[in-house]
């Protein structure tokens, strides 16, 4: 199980983030916290993540962390919203939001509208990092993409 734990953290670019991001205290502040059962993750490489990252939105960052038998090769991640941009899809007949993990690295990571709502991500991306989509969150509802990153009509 290990093996193919730390596999799939190098697969995702879970690995690649905590190179810079490994989380050295705990979040604090106003936090808000999401999974890690029932909710939907996807990473690089379309790694599916379902029901096994918490993630907690705090004042400073975002915070990412597996459950104990997927620790293997998934460290906790403390990423600053600084290097976190975002933007909204519209798959089929759903809403996603995808958090562009790391300035460098570059880690697509992709959660549900209900998800990022739930974290309140949008009023703790800092100003201009929503890609296309403008600051507040109604805008980022009417302005989804499909998966080919065109607006539906």
């Amino acid at each position: 199980m290990g093996l193919i734990s730390s596999l799939v953290g190098h697969l995702s670019g879970w690995h690649l983030l905590s190179r810079r991001f490994r989380a050295e205290a705990e979040p604090y502040g106003e936090i808000d916290s999401a999974g890690p059962f029932f909710y939907y993750v996807q990473m690089r490489y379309r790694v599916n993540y379902g029901s096994v990252i918490r993630i907690i939105a705090a004042n400073d960052a975002i915070y990412l962390s597996a459950l104990f038998p997927f620790r293997v090769g998934h460290p906790p991640l403390c990423i600053p919203w600084k290097e976190i941009q975002l933007r909204g899809i519209r798959s089929f007949l759903r809403r996603y939001v995808v958090l562009t993990l790391g300035e460098q690295e570059r880690i697509p990571m992709r959660i549900s509208e209900r998800m990022a709502r739930k974290l309140g991500i949008l009023e703790r991306v800092p100003e201009g990092k929503a890609i296309e989509l403008g600051p507040n969150f109604h805008r980022l509802i009417d302005n989804f993409t499909d998966s080919t990153g065109k607006k539906p009509d």
